[in-house]
């Protein structure tokens, strides 16, 4: 081929929605010397046989972003790029069962009100007067969406590529990459079967074929990409004479129907129904020996199996008895890929310098849109506009194995439309890490829930406490949980508690100008050595990047402690950064971290440990404890006197058996939240995001402008700070009802929407319900009274003072 491109700035590795959105977005943004390359034709995996529904509904702030997006660029994508679309924004109507579908649906609402989506809530009578057909007699109520609906995926797909063409970008179909080589300035030779092309930038979206073209990066530190592909049918009737009338007369197409407790979606297709089930008795496929994926699957589908789903068509019948008046005329069974939580794969290729993902769409249409803004803007800017974690894929590490990939994406396939209740854990693939004190945590009762793979625990019950996944199926703060809750937190209060806290990850930095180096990335100061504090990353426009602990044990050797999800997202922002002789390694692994807290802390580790335990508060030393060697540094999130005690996996159980043994309680996750809310102290991808600028955030005291350095967001964070910011961090007393704040909930003030929770809990030393959150600069003013919507209801809140609600000058921390 004479005109085969043989250099581009990006090649992407796919040609269904995602990628041609991806090429589109990319051309939009000036980058038009882009190549994508499909093995196939254009939509040849699942974009084609895809259903083509378009929702915004979610309770991910950053999917329904994304969402959003889509539906705004699909309404004038047809007439932007002169390519006809079948786009019908019909609207849906979602049917709540129970009062706990209600709240969802009331905190959907809510969160889409604040983005501009006019979702209503109906009752089951104003459902049936905009579908006539519908039975409602057993509803509770009824979410209305006015800006769903349906979209032709191949239409859609085609017009993305038109406009991306138009643009300058190349699409190569038929065309399918065989291989990657990284050079050694870490741009990329991406081989073909009609040859080479060398680029800056290489993006995997090769849908349910990901994994597969994954595989190519291992050479350069990537990892297998987490996924699994399910087998999604769905139903097509023959022509209904009474949809084609009730059409004719209203000039328009009934609301599609989502019967979420039931778990299937209902729409009108041409003048019949589709009905798309998310069965819970569900099947995968290419995972055994003797089911192994084909090298090319474009264009094909399975046989039906239609006795997987007989329960749920019957009950849609009954839910629109119009639709048994029908025959079914065809029926719809691809694959669809999933990822261990159902979101999919949009960032930085984990451990891959150059190289990013966009793929394991399960609902590829529908975010197909979005996921390529979000995309470009990671490529160009290196930063996207929304903070976007929930779909980052590194927000997978290495306990990911095919094993918990299966499991995982058979659970979340038979609960698509479950509610994420927040003291629920989802039951498969457990265990896949695990601390050296698991199993005595579990004999003292320990309720586990599942952190970046890890086991901890969430609270401890007694006998007879009600440990049932049912029992967690609310959204209130009661259960059997409560209790055991409050006395965990009464103990860190008045005696001495421990926390196991397995992944915590941590980083060991060392080499001559280390310290210079991370003067040059922080945004502000250091500790001297002996000492640590936290420091804060910031990206170019000043907003929040990460957190970390930040221990000095000599001039240019730290250790640097952050969250346990941030594992491999916060060592790549030192990785990228590092110049040549410096060390940089994860022990994350390797070492066991305890939190031993309370009044009486001091007096117990006196007696099992030769610490200097007189030490100030944010300093750190050697010791042995329990006769074993360890790593005390005084510091505790949960806001007493306290230290954290980190040793070698090998000497945890002798540890931990003699503080327990010493009168320590031990208590769970659910506590540690409780108790670090009352000091205001942040949680990462909660109160700490890039949808929130430093100073926004409060963390003024943490950023040393004046210092020589440059670091990343110093201009910006110069320039807010002369303009003034928009937005204030504050802490909020409720007076909540049964439920405390969820994240994303709005905060009002005379009946305007002035900013949005981003944490909230009920603290059990100060005895109320408390909420962090982001609000309008002019209304953070200490007393002013404001309203917080929780689920639905609003509930009077007061901003409160600039310092912790429990103990304000750290008196008992510092003791």
């Amino acid at each position: 081929m004479s005109d085969f491109p043989t250099k581009a700035r990006v090649v992407i590795i796919g040609g269904g929605v995602v990628g041609c959105s991806a090429l589109y977005h990319l051309a939009k943004k000036g980058w038009a010397d882009c190549v994508l390359l499909e093995k196939n034709e254009l939509t040849a995996g699942s974009t084609w046989h895809a259903a083509g529904n378009v929702p915004t509904f979610s309770t991910s702030w950053a999917i329904m972003n994304m969402q959003r997006y889509s539906t705004e660029l699909y309404a004038g994508l047809g007439e932007e790029v002169d390519y006809p679309m079948n786009y019908h924004q019909s609207g849906s109507i979602r049917l709540a069962h129970t009062k706990e579908r209600m709240q969802e649906f009331e905190r959907a609402c809510s969160m889409g009100r604040y983005q501009g989506i006019e979702m209503e809530m109906w009752t089951p009578d104003q459902a049936k007067e905009h579908y006539p057909f519908l039975e409602t007699h057993d509803l509770e109520g009824v979410l209305y969406d006015p800006t769903d609906g349906d979209i032709d995926p191949a239409q859609v797909t085609q017009a993305l590529a038109k406009g991306a063409r138009d643009m300058g970008a190349r699409i190569i179909r038929f065309c399918p990459a065989t291989g990657v080589t990284q050079k050694e300035d870490k741009t990329w030779i991406v081989h073909t079967d009609k040859g080479d092309i060398e680029c800056d930038y290489v993006v995997n979206a090769a849908g349910y074929y990901a994994q597969r073209v994954g595989e190519w990066f291992k050479d350069y530190g990537g990892r297998t990409v987490p996924m699994m592909v399910m087998s999604h049918q769905y139903l097509l009737t023959e022509q209904i004479p009474e949809i084609e009338a009730w059409s004719k007369e209203h000039g328009k197409k009934l609301p599609l129907i989502r019967d979420v407790d039931v778990s299937y979606y209902l729409r009108q297709e041409k003048n019949g129904y589709n009905l798309g089930p998310y069965e819970p008795n569900c099947r995968g496929h290419w995972m055994t020996e003797d089911d192994q994926m084909p090298d090319d699957f474009s264009f094909q589908l399975w046989s039906d199996d239609l006795d997987r789903i007989e329960d749920i068509v019957t009950d849609a019948m009954d839910r629109v008895p119009l639709m048994a008046t029908s025959g079914v005329s065809s029926v719809i069974n691809g694959p669809i890929p999933y990822a261990p939580d159902g979101l999919p794969l949009i960032g930085p290729m984990p451990g891959v310098d150059n190289a990013f993902e966009a793929c394991v769409f399960t609902f590829g249409i529908a975010q197909g849109g979005g996921a390529g803004k979000v995309l470009a803007e990671w490529i160009v800017d290196g930063q996207t506009e929304w903070d976007m974690w929930a779909v980052d894929p590194r927000r997978y590490t290495d306990y990911t194995d095919q094993d918990y990939c299966d499991q995982k994406g058979m659970e979340v396939y038979g609960n698509e439309y479950a509610m994420h209740f927040p003291h629920h854990e989802w039951p498969a693939a457990r265990d896949k890490k695990v601390s050296q004190v698991h199993t005595k945590i579990k004999e003292l009762g320990g309720v586990m829930g599942a952190y970046n793979g890890w086991e901890r625990a969430n609270w401890f019950a007694k006998p007879g406490d009600d440990t049932s996944e049912e029992a967690t199926h609310t959204w209130g703060r009661s259960g059997p949980w409560q209790q055991r809750i409050k006395e965990e937190c009464e103990a860190v209060r008045d005696g001495v508690g421990v926390l196991d806290l397995p992944g915590f990850s941590r980083f060991n930095l060392s080499g001559a100008g280390a310290a210079e180096f991370l003067r040059g990335l922080v945004t502000g100061g250091l500790p001297k050595v002996g000492r640590m504090n936290l420091v804060y990353f910031s990206d170019d426009r000043g907003r929040i990047l990460t957190e970390m602990s930040c221990m000095r044990h000599g001039e240019d050797h730290f250790t640097m402690i952050t969250a346990g999800s941030a594992q491999w997202h916060d060592f790549e922002i030192l990785k990228k950064a590092l110049p040549a002789g410096l060390s940089l390694t994860d022990h994350t692994t390797e070492f066991a971290t305890m939190i031993v807290t309370g009044p009486q802390s001091r007096e117990l580790l006196a007696d099992i440990s030769d610490a200097d335990l007189s030490l100030g508060w944010l300093t750190h030393q050697e010791a042995t404890v329990a006769g074993k060697p360890a790593f005390l540094a005084r510091v505790s999130y949960a806001g007493e006197l306290g230290w954290e005690v980190h040793c070698a996996n090998a000497h945890q159980t002798d540890i931990y058996a003699a503080l327990i043994e010493g009168g320590a309680k031990p208590f769970g996750m659910y506590a540690l939240n409780s108790l670090r809310i009352e000091k205001g102290y942040r949680t990462w991808k909660g109160d700490l995001s890039t949808d929130y600028s430093l100073l926004e955030g409060g963390l003024e005291r943490f950023v040393k402008l004046d210092k020589p350095q440059d670091f990343p967001g110093k201009a910006a964070i110069q320039s807010e700070k002369q303009q003034g910011v928009k937005k204030s961090f504050v802490t909020l007393i409720v007076e909540a009802g049964d439920a405390d704040a969820p994240y994303m909930s709005c905060i009002w003030k005379d009946g305007e929407i002035v900013g949005e929770t981003t944490s909230g809990d009920w603290g059990y030393r100060v005895n109320a319900s408390i909420a962090l959150g982001m609000v309008r600069r002019d209304v953070a003013v200490p007393g002013t009274e404001l309203e917080v919507e929780i689920y639905g209801e609003k509930y009077r809140a007061v901003v409160q003072e600039d310092k912790p609600l429990w103990d304000p000058d750290n008196d008992r921390l510092r003791a």
